[in-house]
């Protein structure tokens, strides 16, 4: 998949989470979270940049994306910490929602949407690595399909865009 399928996807899986914070009124971490994640999508293509580290290897597993998750909940603990002054940041809150687990959700839904994406080519991704090397995958369409990359794109836009006006109207 390329930058803007992945986008595409990123966007697909963000839709019900904006939804969820834009219905309890957390329109800002709405905004947060949905940036965030378009910010990380190609993350784990940094694999290309890495000497000796294959491409769709470690980064493209649910082990990176737990591990980018805890980095993600650690920064939401600081900030909770700095805005609060709770001496308990993974149990504390930002007007009701708990930063540290936002943080942990946003760092691993955008690695694993990345990997989805992945996965929808014939190449595959390893979910499983270290534990196991098997590549799982639909196949449906090569990373460089340029139709499946714009539709992916549009269709995210039109999810992520269909769900705030739907959270806004109830």
């Amino acid at each position: 998949m390329y930058r803007k399928g992945h986008y595409g996807v990123s966007l697909l899986v963000f839709a019900p989470v904006g939804f969820a914070l834009v219905a309890v009124g957390r329109t800002d971490l709405a905004l947060v979270t949905g940036g965030t994640m378009l910010w990380l999508a190609m993350l784990p293509d940094v694999d290309h940049r890495i000497p000796g580290l294959p491409h769709r290897g470690p980064t493209h597993s649910l082990a990176f994306a737990a591990l980018v998750g805890a980095v993600f909940a650690g920064v939401g603990a600081a900030l909770t910490t700095v805005t609060t002054g709770s001496s308990s940041p993974l149990g504390a809150t930002a007007g009701g929602v708990s930063l540290a687990a936002v943080g942990f959700a946003v760092g691993t839904l955008a690695v694993v949407a990345h990997l989805v994406g992945d996965a929808l080519t014939p190449a595959g991704v390893a979910f499983f690595w270290p534990v196991s090397s098997r590549t799982y995958t639909l196949g449906l369409w090569r990373a460089d399909n340029t139709v499946a990359n714009y539709g992916l794109f549009a269709t995210g836009i039109f999810a992520a865009g269909a769900a705030a006006y739907l959270a806004v109207a109830v």
